[in-house]
């Protein structure tokens, strides 16, 4: 069926697949080409990460330019559904065809889609190119992580990956003001051609110093798996998206969306079990420490995505910050989970532990998520930026920790699908987070602006959602600006105070993790025990 060798320890302690070069010097490259490769990933993480950051900030000028306001939130999930869609197949045909080819295609696409979106005359165009871009996007991820995967063994990633916790915290940090400028100078156009130069470079210099063995699987593509997960994903992420905002949770078409997504993936179980190449091989959830990952990556998709949709939120909202300085003030949470990341990557590098990252790293989120629900009216900037890093410090301490472990829990034929597993389940976390938390907060909005100003204005108030421009904001009466501002005080409070519930959850999943040694390092591991590992087949 295809199959490759498991991967078996070198002479000193690299993890090398049978008749391949080892891994962290692929075909007789020296350290220096691996680290070159790295910074093409790295590059090629900054595309994935930067662009929603930057596109985000130029939207009000592209809705100004192309008209369709009642269609702006189809920008957003038609590049989310594409992406989240299209991970697990990027995965699969990356570990059935190569890394290499695949990434590269993943590369060219979404470059593509970047260009065709920069010259969209009219807003369903540029709907439908976000569509390609974000199909693209799907395999930069997943391609990044799964490379990195052949090229370094387990013991010696952590370091790597806690340089890309660094990109991403660039990307979050630097996004909305690279958006901000590209869009006031050059036009809105260019926060998607910026994508073209970079992408250039990363195409360049992965065609020039990645070399990994080819693969060429005689087993079929699994189509009907693939469809089948695709109609599930889509429609878990449609009720995310339009749950509470489109249409009533309790509506036919929600329900009947969940219906069907329900039933798209119980048959998807069920294809997947007799395939001989599946998409998402379901052995992998054998393993007890991937499965645990899996919880716990889905949990800091979770509260992180809910966390970065309402900390801009409350700070321009209840602290008067524009919406420049809201991006600057996350700051702290951005630098704590780069710097603590990084620390952790070493760490782990130099020790072969990180059980006891991801212990600290839950609980680190849940005393964080627990402080920033205490925020109020008069809470100042300094001390939620105190908040804001130790959640960040959480953050940092799981982001790559929890690839690490997935990765070293499946085998180097299984690489792609169980990095893409990873990073679908971190994403599909993220949409419920945004969903379930921003259904709590429009909840808790509408009834303190009901309570303080009367059932009649307060209804008024809130009856778009409870999102309220902040230059409008400005010209109302200070009485109805008061209300408004303890209404989003009130509604953060409760979403960080169930973000940090159900964060308790991942933290108590942590306690039960098994210290499986990490392939590689300085001198070959003990082989981990039957139960520990996923049995080559099924």
């Amino acid at each position: 069926m295809g199959k490759s060798q498991p991967a078996t320890p070198t002479g000193d302690g690299r993890i090398t697949a049978t008749g391949a070069n080892p891994p962290d010097a692929p075909q007789g490259k020296k350290p220096s080409s691996v680290r070159m490769v790295v910074f093409a990933l790295m590059i090629a993480m900054l595309l994935a990460m930067l662009d929603n950051m930057i596109v985000g900030t130029a939207m009000p000028t592209i809705v100004g330019e192309l008209g369709g306001l009642e269609h702006l939130s189809w920008v957003v999930t038609a590049y989310t559904l594409a992406t989240a869609a299209s991970t697990p197949i990027w995965g699969k045909l990356g570990d059935m065809y190569g890394r290499k080819g695949v990434f590269l295609t993943s590369i060219v696409i979404f470059l593509a889609g970047s260009a065709l979106s920069g010259m969209a005359q009219d807003m369903g165009q540029l709907i439908g190119f976000r569509a390609v871009q974000g199909l693209g996007a799907g395999g930069l991820m997943v391609g990044v992580m799964a490379i990195l995967g052949d090229l370094v063994p387990p013991r010696e990633r952590g370091k790597y990956q806690g340089m890309m916790a660094g990109v991403m915290a660039v990307a979050m940090i630097g996004g909305p003001l690279v958006g901000g400028t590209l869009t006031d100078h050059l036009g809105w156009r260019w926060s998607f051609y910026i994508n073209l130069p970079l992408g250039a470079i990363a195409l360049a210099m992965i065609t020039a110093v990645l070399h990994l063995p080819k693969k060429r699987s005689k087993a079929r593509i699994d189509y009907v798996g693939s469809a089948l997960l695709t109609l599930g994903i889509t429609a878990l992420v449609l009720i995310t998206t339009w749950g509470g905002t489109e249409y009533d949770w309790l509506s036919t078409q929600i329900v009947g969306l969940g219906v069907f997504g329900v039933l798209a993936l119980i048959a998807f179980v069920l294809v997947e079990r007799k395939v001989a190449e599946p998409v998402l091989p379901l052995h992998i959830f054998r393993n007890g420490n991937f499965s645990l990952v899996t919880v716990i990556g889905f949990l800091v998709g979770f509260v992180m995505f809910g966390s970065m949709t309402f900390l801009p939120l409350f700070q321009q909202t209840v602290q008067g910050a524009s919406a420049t300085n809201s991006g600057l003030l996350l700051l702290p949470m951005l630098l704590a989970m780069m710097v603590v990341s990084l620390f952790a990557g070493r760490v782990t590098t130099q020790t072969g532990k990180y059980k006891v990252f991801v212990v600290v790293g839950g609980g680190l989120i849940t005393a964080g998520l627990a402080v920033l629900s205490l925020m109020d009216t008069g809470t100042s900037r300094f001390t939620s930026g105190l908040y804001m890093a130790v959640l960040g410090a959480g953050m940092g301490f799981l982001m790559q920790t929890t690839m690490l472990i997935a990765q070293n829990s499946v085998e180097l034929k299984d690489m792609g699908v169980g990095s893409s597993s990873a990073t679908l389940f971190r994403t599909i976390g993220g949409s419920f987070g945004v969903a379930i938390l921003g259904a709590i907060f429009t909840n808790q909005v509408q009834s303190t602006m009901v309570e303080r100003l009367g059932k009649a204005a307060g209804a008024k108030m809130t009856g778009g959602g409870a999102q309220m421009d902040p230059k409008r904001m400005a010209q109302l009466p200070p009485m109805i600006k008061d209300a408004y501002a303890h209404a989003v005080a009130n509604g953060t409070h409760q979403v960080f105070l169930w973000g940090a519930l159900v964060s308790i959850i991942g933290f108590a999943a942590a306690w039960f993790l098994k210290e499986v040694p990490l392939r590689g390092g300085a001198a070959p591991k003990a082989a981990p025990s039957p139960e520990e590992r996923v049995p080559a087949a099924v």
